[in-house]
């Protein structure tokens, strides 16, 4: 009997310390081919530090990850030919038009001129974007940028991909869309880590959900699952129990009684 086929991406043992103090403490995470997983967290949690050793950016105090079951240390570059990633702030070269962007995207991933050239014209296009294709990268919005950084993930037909806060400044229909081409992914086969704040989304799109809090993973289950074991409605409130959410009802009503306090 054939053994099986490793997941497309593994966290073993994951730790990392700045200065001796751990921002992540021994993590271990699966995600398989067709697999769209949450990865949820308050702010500090440790998801930052996790994504840059995923992506190659940090490398790991302890643990490694496996890309296909293949320490992603030993060959970067085959790697990152293989992931796309979307990262929390739009950091692009403002002096490039957005066609020119992704020319240079398409360039640094070995892709052929006319594949380059077909595949960005047509994914602006798709993305409301090609009225704006010669224009600099300065003159676009947030939301804008965050199209093109998205155009620029699919580029090469990545396996992997990792969407760090991918629908800060989208508008309602490009949120929307971007949630329909989540499923299109996962359909085609393709592994997401989408790491986000907006947890009704998380809960309608994510097949699994990992949340993690100081460093550690405390829940890691289908967010019905979450939601059936805290015994609580929806997955916002039983996010808020596992990591100890502060009381925000109260204390947004202390902050406008604060705001009401008037000159003696």
């Amino acid at each position: 009997m054939p053994e099986p086929s490793p997941p497309l991406l593994e966290l073993q043992g994951l730790s990392k310390n700045f200065r001796g103090i751990p921002a992540i403490d021994c993590l271990n995470l699966r995600l398989g081919a067709g697999e769209v997983v949450g990865f949820l967290g308050p702010n500090g949690a440790g998801k930052s530090t996790t994504v840059k050793i995923i992506t190659g950016l940090l490398r790991p105090s302890e643990g490694r990850v496996l890309f296909e079951g293949r320490n992603i240390r030993d060959d970067l570059i085959s790697f990152r030919a293989a992931l796309g990633y979307v990262p929390e702030e739009a950091h692009v070269y403002t002096y490039l038009t957005g066609l020119e962007y992704l020319q240079l995207v398409g360039r640094l991933r070995g892709m052929g001129e006319r594949l380059i050239e077909t595949k960005a014209k047509r994914l602006l296009e798709l993305l409301t974007l090609e009225s704006w294709q010669y224009s600099p990268l300065s003159s676009y919005s947030k939301g804008m940028k965050q199209r093109v950084l998205i155009a620029a993930a699919l580029m090469h037909d990545p396996k992997l991909l990792v969407f760090d806060e991918p629908l800060s400044g989208l508008d309602v229909v490009s949120a929307r869309l971007f949630k329909n081409l989540l499923e299109e992914l996962a359909k085609q086969g393709k592994g997401v880590l989408y790491i986000s704040h907006v947890l009704e989304v998380v809960e309608q799109i994510c097949s699994r959900v990992v949340v993690i809090a100081q460093g550690k993973i405390l829940a890691d289950a289908a967010p019905s699952e979450l939601t059936r074991l805290t015994k609580l409605p929806n997955l916002e409130s039983a996010f808020a129990q596992l990591v100890r959410q502060q009381d925000t009802k109260g204390l947004a009503r202390e902050m406008v009684e604060v705001m009401q306090i008037a000159n003696p």
